[in-house]
């Protein structure tokens, strides 16, 4: 018998497991992974960390996972975002940035205008024929993981309106700090959670491993499992797996290539592929100083390069811009697959048109026994593993508030 059981060992997991077990609350976390950190996952190259997940501080200032990190001796750069440079300008020149920024603008504010109105997908807020339209397509993918035709004007509106412009990045890896903070929880991984059957006063977890009994359980598992009803719920729980439906992960993955032989640009430099293109990729070059380009791809372009070959892709996209020499001077070192990694199936949620409400019915409890949490859940740091962690304190909060 247990007091709470975590399901699910990513971010909001180990947040709410953790502040539960701070707390002396009887507690145990089940990851169907062999792995803690869900989404969040880093690797080292050359002594060096890498974040094939989550590997930004977004919203660094107010993100509590900077707190943590400083607390356990990570260190943090707050200089290496350079999303909006273009590295000698290549293939991107000042004139063409320019007008870029002007069309963002209009967008930006034309998008910003409509909220008052019914919800709207943010692809109405720039024509179809607007020369700039593949760009912002291509920066939705990174950012929501999805098209512009596919993501919420009022969901992408709560987290933009949130959000502030401090991003930083952890020499460790996000990934690292993130398991990091899991410490002495109890935890049982490769443990699959089938079934809960929450008719009686106490519940009744049925997993891969056998049957575990608990007063209550914080659900912590990506959209994606409950809206395919992986977990079972008995009695069953349509209003959730309606909501997680209604908030589908999109997709963002990395590439990761070695360079060979010395660069000439600064660490942390930054280069669009092609900024004409909806399916391009946002290359870090030597990201912390390392001999490495990180390539971030998003929404349909991720998507239809899962079942492709990502990595020949980019090292196309790079040599266009660098010239051919460079073909032999990158070596393929990871890539990334989310779409098809089991008990996840994406990387971030976003709220289908007119659903941006549906993260608070996710949110919501379930007779104070169930609760739920992850990043899907936040009303406005959705997408991040700030947002998770928030979701996943707080109902471990409310575990441990006294009843009214």
């Amino acid at each position: 018998m247990v007091g709470t059981v975590v399901i699910g060992g990513g971010a909001a997991g180990i947040a709410a497991a953790r502040r539960l077990h701070d707390a002396g609350h009887d507690v145990l976390i089940i990851e169907a992974r062999d792995r803690l950190g869900g989404r969040a996952l880093s690797f080292s190259h050359e002594s060096q960390a890498f974040d094939l997940g989550c590997g930004w501080l977004h919203s660094a200032k107010r993100n509590p996972w900077t707190a943590i990190a400083r607390a356990r001796g990570f260190d943090i750069r707050t200089d290496t975002a350079n999303w909006g440079t273009q590295w000698r300008d290549l293939g991107y020149p000042p004139d063409e940035q320019a007008s870029f920024r002007k069309a963002w603008e209009r967008w930006e504010e034309a998008a910003h205008a409509a909220l008052p109105c019914s919800d709207r997908p943010l692809s109405d807020f720039i024509a179809p024929d607007d020369r700039w339209r593949p760009l912002i397509d291509a920066i939705s993918g990174f950012a929501n993981g999805a098209p512009l035709s596919r993501v919420s004007l009022h969901d992408w509106a709560a987290y933009e309106d949130a959000s502030t412009e401090d991003n930083w990045a952890v020499i460790q890896g996000y990934g690292t700090l993130i398991v990091d903070h899991a410490g002495q929880v109890p935890v049982r991984l490769s443990t699959q959670v089938e079934r809960i059957d929450h008719r009686g006063r106490t519940l009744r977890v049925e997993t891969s491993a056998g049957t575990i009994t608990a007063d209550r359980a914080i659900i912590c598992v990506p959209t994606t499992v409950l809206a395919r009803g992986d977990i079972v719920f008995d009695p069953p729980l349509p209003d959730k797996q309606a909501a997680a439906a209604a908030l589908p992960l999109g997709l963002a993955d990395k590439v990761f290539l070695a360079v060979r032989g010395p660069v000439e640009w600064p660490a942390n430099a930054h280069l669009t592929g092609n900024p004409h293109s909806a399916c391009t990729a946002s290359y870090r070059l030597s990201p912390l100083g390392a001999p490495v380009i990180e390539s971030f791809f998003g929404g349909d372009c991720a998507e239809a390069l899962e079942d492709a070959d990502a990595t020949a892709f980019a090292i196309d996209e790079i040599v266009a811009l660098l010239g051919s020499d460079w073909r032999t001077r990158l070596k393929p070192i990871a890539a990334t697959r989310w779409r098809h990694e089991p008990f996840i199936h994406g990387s971030y949620s976003h709220a289908q048109i007119g659903m941006a409400p549906q993260r608070a019915v996710l949110a919501a409890s379930v007779d104070r026994r169930l609760f739920f949490a992850g990043e899907a859940c936040s009303a406005h740091d959705f997408s991040t593993a700030h947002g998770a962690y928030a979701t996943g304190r707080a109902q471990a909060d409310s575990i441990l508030a006294p009843s009214a």
